[in-house]
């Protein structure tokens, strides 16, 4: 369900890398790094590359107060006792330069995962976004993305592109066309924030990692199949493509048949400078059509007919025993759904940087790939420690909210569950997270941080929470 991203600070496949990171400590210590300094590798025009990263993340939940849990048999509560959740994951990426303009990339990755209450219970602010849907305590090792891409360049200045994770070190047009095919996560290409960078080294919750509305195509792990086309002109560029749902809404199997069933996304991005410091303006459009359950359309079925009811499934369901609330399961057929987005971010000096996000989705069909949420907004700031003379350091702050639609709330208050949340009952408020996290640079790529978080009104129930969620993170790159 959820994705790490590589590194933004290392892309150049955008307008936005004006605004860069300060130095990393892996800049300097990385592998590629220490072949160039023996003279072994050209960073500049790489015939292949090879990264490395390892994370683990630790996290506490404080009990909370809850006027009722999983009531009814609706069983998407989030447990108001003490929990304990974890991820580990190692990843490797791999790339390759093939003919002239084109590249391959593969990923391989294992993950081991136990999430708080089994993933239940939290709408669009699940405290860490390496967990997935269907991850558990043995180690999954799977190929993440093996996908190709085709630069032609159209003229206008030369632009460096460092060497990074899925990026060959090489210099490109700043007018040029790109192409991507293959499997990969969509949040490779679009949402893109080189403000808020790499989550791995930076905010822990999933409300930070892109918009907490974005419904893109995904499986449960977050990767899909499809292709996309980028164009780059200077200061903008204009990138859009079509991807694969899963076969069920969740589920890591995706769906085929492209022409039938898809995830349409279009990005627009402008790059600027304001008062001498560069930012970055992007309009985001998601469509997608998908074999959806309408929200109202469960309600109207359970109404007219109580035999169609949770407990009564016998299609693709999330497992309720509520014998008297509705259900998605009786009325999923091929469905459109649509979503627009806002981003905007700004660098306020070298060292810190602020972002936005907003988007709204319309609301009338269930949540098919990401977080349960119909509209959100984010914003916060992240500050490199070069004033306190630790320059290698991050410490950051963020605030996100989301929002249901008033049919989503309607089918929750009834009873209903969706992939991720169903208390039994609803007394409708907007979820909220307050984050605040610092990571302490140890010794060359290693990082150690720290993370605290404020949940309130999870899974958009003020009878229940708020929720306070203690967390760190071990982190190192070669």
């Amino acid at each position: 369900m959820f994705l790490p991203r590589p590194s933004d600070a290392a892309d150049a496949d955008s307008a936005a890398t004006a605004v860069a990171e300060p130095a990393s400590a892996d800049d300097e210590f990385s592998v590629m790094r220490v072949l160039a300094n023996a003279g072994k590798h050209d960073l500049v025009h790489e015939r292949w590359n090879a990264y490395g990263q390892f994370t683990h993340i630790s996290s506490w939940k404080a009990p909370f107060s809850a006027a009722y849990t999983n009531l009814n048999g609706s069983e998407h509560s989030l447990t108001p006792n003490s929990e304990y959740s974890f991820t580990t994951t190692a990843t490797l990426f791999l790339g390759l330069a093939l003919w002239r303009g084109a590249e391959v990339y593969a990923v391989p990755e294992v993950i081991s995962s136990r999430p708080l209450s089994g993933l239940v219970g939290l709408g669009a602010s699940i405290q860490n976004f390496e967990l997935q849907k269907q991850g558990s305590v043995t180690p999954s090792v799977y190929l993440s993305r093996l996908y190709l891409t085709q630069t032609i360049n159209l003229g206008g200045a030369r632009v460096e592109r460092p060497s990074g994770p899925m990026q060959l070190g090489t210099t490109v047009d700043s007018r040029r066309l790109v192409f991507v095919v293959g499997d990969y996560s969509i949040l490779d290409y679009f949402d893109r924030n080189s403000v808020v960078g790499d989550p791995r080294r930076q905010f822990f919750n999933i409300a930070f990692l892109s918009h907490g509305a974005y419904d893109f195509a995904a499986d449960a792990r977050g990767y899909t199949f499809g292709a996309l086309l980028e164009l780059h002109y200077d200061d903008w560029a204009l990138r859009a493509g079509r991807f694969m749902p899963p076969k069920e809404p969740n589920q890591l199997e995706l769906d085929f048949r492209l022409g039938q069933y898809y995830g349409d996304q279009a990005e627009l991005e402008h790059a600027h400078r304001a008062f001498g410091r560069p930012g970055v303006v992007r309009l985001l459009a998601y469509r997608n059509r998908e074999n959806m359950g309408g929200f109202a359309d469960a309600v109207s079925a359970v109404q007219a007919d109580p035999a169609h009811n949770a407990a009564a499934c016998t299609s693709f369901n999330y497992g309720s025993s509520n014998a008297t609330a509705p259900d998605l399961c009786w009325v999923r057929e091929p469905r459109i759904k649509t979503g627009l987005g806002v981003s905007f971010e700004q660098q306020i000096t070298s060292d810190v940087g602020f972002f936005a996000r907003a988007l709204v989705s319309d609301g009338r069909s269930e949540v098919y790939s990401y977080t349960s949420s119909d509209r959100s907004a984010s914003f916060g700031a992240v500050v490199h420690g070069t004033p306190w003379r630790r320059p290698f350091d991050v410490v950051g702050t963020a605030y996100a909210a989301s929002w249901i639609s008033s049919a989503h709330g309607q089918y929750l208050a009834l009873g209903g569950i969706d992939g991720f949340i169903g208390d039994g009952r609803l007394n409708r408020a907007s979820e909220r997270v307050w984050e605040l996290f610092y990571s302490l640079h140890l010794y060359r790529s290693i990082t150690l941080s720290a993370d605290y978080q404020h949940i309130a009104n999870p899974a958009y129930n003020a009878d229940r929470g708020p929720v306070s969620v203690l967390s760190g993170r071990l982190h190192a790159e070669l």
